[in-house]
């Protein structure tokens, strides 16, 4: 299968280091596509909930994949969210075709983009960070019961499910700071008067046209890695949202499969040793 080639792609809320990410599925992704631009717009690797003695092959394969995808040309930008907010003590950071920054404008065929994770709109983790953090632990814990369940269900036949995401549709509470995540994100943009307003955070992939009295905005977010398996692509002037379906793929890589990689290796390709120092300090010490 070859490659598909896309002007910008947008990831977010992978969480690397946690039970609930899909790794594997993701290097299936990356190595079916060739972006111009990669915007990783926050929550990648997750340091509030990481642990030394998780960090599978899958996960660092990710990162390796991205790293190739940087020293073949595309320019990858790195944008700090919360979960991995202690990266932002060493923005703004460029080194090769490797970005780090806490927002990105783009022009995008005459239009401008604004590129940000969105923890910003979040009390919980602006004013209460400890109360998050143990929201992230609860979280985290219940992903981990809902991979046992898909495992059931995948040998059943039957198609996984996400037991957070209908504990969310199913709060009114939660449905409402959804839409006003939203709707704050794009009346930011249009006093700003930029075209679209491309975010993280709440883990709901979505694109829509949002108006007001005093103009209009395209709000998109790239969902997550966790839930929803989504990703925003550019391409012709048009954006998208993709859902990872594996029947897409011949297989999923299997673990035995993806080659060893140590953290020098990975980062090398990118930098000559700055990047792999500050992931270095990050998470192995």
């Amino acid at each position: 299968m070859g490659k598909r080639k896309l002007d910008v792609l947008v990831l977010s809320d992978i969480h690397l280091g946690t039970y609930g990410c899909h790794a594997k599925e993701l290097v299936n992704y990356l190595k079916s596509v060739q972006p111009e631009i990669l915007v990783l717009n926050g929550d990648i690797i997750d340091i509030w909930q990481f642990k030394k003695s998780y960090f599978p092959k899958a996960h660092l394969a990710v990162i390796s994949q991205i790293a190739k995808m940087a020293s073949k040309g595309t320019k990858v930008y790195y944008l700090t969210g919360n979960h991995d907010e202690m990266l932002r003590k060493f923005v703004p950071l460029q080194m090769g075709n490797f970005y780090m920054d806490n927002k990105l404008l783009l022009e995008l065929d005459g239009k401008v983009a604004w590129f940000f994770h969105g923890d910003v709109f979040d009390t919980s983790v602006t004013c209460a960070k400890w109360l998050a953090k143990l929201g992230g632990a609860g979280y985290d814990a219940l992903v981990a019961i809902n991979l046992g369940i898909n495992h059931i269900l995948k040998s059943m036949g039957k198609p996984r499910m996400s037991l957070s995401k209908k504990v969310k549709d199913s709060v009114k509470r939660a449905v409402k700071y959804v839409q006003d995540f939203e709707t704050v994100a794009a009346e930011l943009a249009i006093e700003k008067d930029y075209d679209y307003v491309v975010l993280g955070h709440i883990h709901q992939p979505q694109i829509r046209k949002i108006t007001t009295d005093k103009g209009s905005t395209t709000y998109l977010n790239s969902g997550d890695w966790i839930e929803n398996l989504t990703a925003l692509e550019y391409t012709k002037g048009k954006w998208s949202i993709y859902q990872y379906d594996e029947a897409d793929f011949d297989a999923i890589i299997p673990t035995e499969d993806l080659q060893d990689i140590n953290y020098e290796m990975v980062y090398a390709s990118v930098t000559e040793g700055k990047v792999h120092q500050i992931f270095k300090e990050l998470i192995l010490q």
